[in-house]
């Protein structure tokens, strides 16, 4: 009998390489600079591409490769779905990791983002009191801590995986009729 290969493992290249594209993104708007990348055109394509393009590109090649290379040109609904989901997920951890070993190395970083988010705080609602703008710095240090910051991307990564995965599974599905 022939030994499959399951497609959640299929999905671990292309989920480490989803994550390292994203982890490249923030090492150059890092150099780049944050504070100039905030509120411009070049922030919200980074944001599509990481939230939106990039996702379901790699989802897409992860269920076409598990379907046309390892599975003899057959993928089920669910399989695109484990496919997708450990591609997200895979992702997520890369750059959950990073981003924590980033902030040990740097911690500096934190502070600056803070600072930005201040000065984007004030920006769109000039009239905020400080009560209320020491409420928001609060609460985005909490998501800043790493017990919560890793476990928070990676479920927001899988749920996105989940339903990306969804919509590519329905246009990429070929069940095997043997298996029905």
């Amino acid at each position: 009998m022939e030994k499959s290969v399951s497609p959640a493992k299929s999905g671990l290249v292309y989920g480490v390489l989803f994550g390292v594209i994203m982890v490249l993104e923030f090492v150059i708007m890092y150099i780049i600079g944050m504070r100039s990348l905030v509120g411009t055109s070049a922030g919200l394509v980074v944001n599509i591409g990481n939230y939106l393009v990039l996702p379901i590109l790699f989802i897409y090649l992860g269920c076409t490769n598990y379907k046309k290379n390892l599975n003899n040109g057959f993928v089920s609904f669910g399989e695109c779905l484990k496919t997708g989901v450990s591609i997200t997920f895979i992702a997520a951890l890369v750059y959950g990791v990073f981003n924590i070993v980033f902030n040990f190395i740097f911690p500096e970083f934190i502070n600056e983002m803070i600072s930005i988010s201040k000065d984007d705080m004030l920006k769109q609602n000039p009239n905020i009191t400080s009560k209320d703008m020491e409420m928001g710095i609060e609460m985005m240090k909490k998501f800043m801590n790493p017990l919560i910051a890793l476990p928070a991307t990676i479920a927001m990564y899988s749920f996105m995986g989940l339903i990306y995965s969804l919509i590519v599974g329905a246009i990429v599905k070929n069940e095997n009729p043997q298996s029905l």
